[in-house]
């Protein structure tokens, strides 16, 4: 589906809107490569959902990482999103601040690094060096002729 217009914290809310009715929803940001399928597992298992309205996972430059609602509607995340100042140090807090302001019990996932800068892209790949992240960020920083 096309992505909606506006800003990124209006795409966000709009992207929640095509949630599914009654399942719970979990946006991961892309320039998150090393999130593993076990770092969601357990949280995310029907098993683990119980008293849980939504998830949000830290991003160590202020940020987050992602952000999940138990159940989602383009409403209840515009109200959490739009107006949220995007892409400072101050991001994250602003929307924990919102999710708990809006009575929701909140599943904070791990901190993760995103990648925003070559330092964190080196940083990311480190964290996992068998990853494909990795090897691609590898084949082009190699020096010219020889192998990554």
């Amino acid at each position: 589906m096309p992505q909606a217009g506006g800003g990124l914290d209006q795409r966000l809310a709009a992207a929640f809107g095509h949630a599914p009715p009654g399942a719970p929803a979990l946006l991961v940001g892309m320039d998150t490569p090393q999130v593993a399928a076990a770092t969601l597992a357990g949280p995310l298992a029907a098993g683990g959902r119980g008293g849980v309205d939504a998830w949000y996972g830290p991003a160590a430059d202020g940020g987050f990482w992602a952000l999940g609602l138990g159940r989602p509607s383009e409403r209840l995340a515009r109200r959490l999103l739009v107006g949220v100042p995007m892409s400072t140090d101050r991001t994250g807090e602003e929307l924990l601040t919102r999710l708990v302001r809006a009575g929701l019990r909140v599943h904070r996932l791990p901190q993760l690094t995103d990648v925003d800068t070559a330092e964190t892209a080196a940083e990311v790949a480190g964290t996992a060096p068998d990853g494909g992240f990795a090897r691609c960020l590898a084949g082009i920083t190699a020096p010219a002729g020889l192998p990554g």
